[in-house]
């Protein structure tokens, strides 16, 4: 069952979403995926495009948000792990070629990174300070792109993922009741977004702020 977007939502929906496919153009020619997708990129060139990604990762993640409010969709039923179906079977026996498996959209926020160490002292700093690394120096490129084409992904069936999300919570909820379920991490981690930028510069950071707002809200009325 499927209840309707507050008035207002829909328009904010498309509006970002469409701002953040000109995003993904820009992502696309700066990764070379516009030719195939680049091997390496020059250092300088993968921290912008960084700081472009994380951002709109995590704008995505909210619209994503925003879209599965209202979604009533049960949990799959587990199935039994000896239940193999007979045409898998017949499928593993014939040899085929492997083909490279499309990127998923990750639809939960990547966890912090804590360094205890660093905190109590104990990792020793090098007498010699830290040599900057050079901007030109080539550092593969396969990961960034991976990433950029599940952006586009999301961006291009928003409704099938905000479907996703909706199993993935309907999962977790049933995993807290059962002692024995799998722990799903939230989708939102705390504090503010991945790719918050305290002082806003680009369109991305004020699409993101909007976007977290958003999502934020309809979790509040999700929950109320």
């Amino acid at each position: 069952m499927t209840h309707p977007q507050p008035l207002g939502w829909t328009p904010a929906i498309t509006r970002n979403r469409t701002a953040l496919l000109r995003i993904v153009t820009t992502l696309f020619f700066m990764a070379g995926l516009d030719g195939g997708g680049a091997d390496e990129v020059p250092r300088r060139v993968w921290r912008r495009i960084m700081r472009l990604l994380r951002p709109a990762e995590s704008a995505v993640r909210r619209l994503i948000v925003v879209a599965a409010r209202g979604l009533d969709i049960e949990a799959p039923k587990p199935r039994p792990e000896d239940e193999v179906p007979a045409a898998r079977n017949a499928d593993a026996a014939r040899p085929r070629a492997a083909t490279p498996r499309m990127p998923a959209f990750c639809l939960t926020d990547p966890p912090r990174r804590f360094d205890t160490l660093r905190w109590e002292g104990l990792r020793p700093f090098p007498e010699d300070g830290v040599a900057p690394a050079d901007p030109n120096e080539d550092v593969n490129a396969t990961g960034i792109c991976r990433r950029v084409l599940a952006l586009k992904r999301a961006l291009d069936d928003l409704d099938g993922h905000a479907k996703r999300l909706a199993r993935h919570e309907a999962r977790r909820e049933m995993a807290l009741k059962s002692t024995k379920g799998t722990y799903h991490r939230r989708t939102f981690r705390l504090g503010r977004p991945p790719g918050h930028c305290r002082r806003p510069t680009q369109e991305i950071d004020d699409i993101l702020r909007e976007c977290h707002t958003m999502a934020l809200n309809a979790r509040r009325l999700d929950t109320s």
